[in-house]
């Protein structure tokens, strides 16, 4: 299974590639494969260097809200590394 992190557009360069930013890390996508136009400050869905869906601004924070959420359970070790993977036993 995939986890795509909603990316925030920070810049799209004149060849169609955007600098997206994920919780901070930043990194270049192609949008060719986009349908809709795409501006700064919009959020993507990114797979293997390619943006893959837009998605709103909404969708974006609820699901970074949620992601947050995961990461400080497990820190905090209230989520076990291996919950919900169908090889622990």
């Amino acid at each position: 299974m995939c986890l795509s992190i909603p990316s925030k557009v920070v810049e799209i360069d004149e060849n169609n590639y955007a600098t997206v930013d994920t919780l901070g890390v930043k990194r270049k996508v192609t949008l060719d494969l986009i349908v809709e136009p795409v501006e700064v400050g919009d959020y993507v869905l990114i797979h293997v260097g390619f943006a893959m869906n837009k998605i709103s601004k909404e969708e974006a924070e609820d699901s970074i809200a949620a992601y947050n959420e995961i990461a400080e359970a497990m820190k905090n070790g209230e989520i076990d590394d291996n919950e919900g993977n169908s090889n622990y036993v």
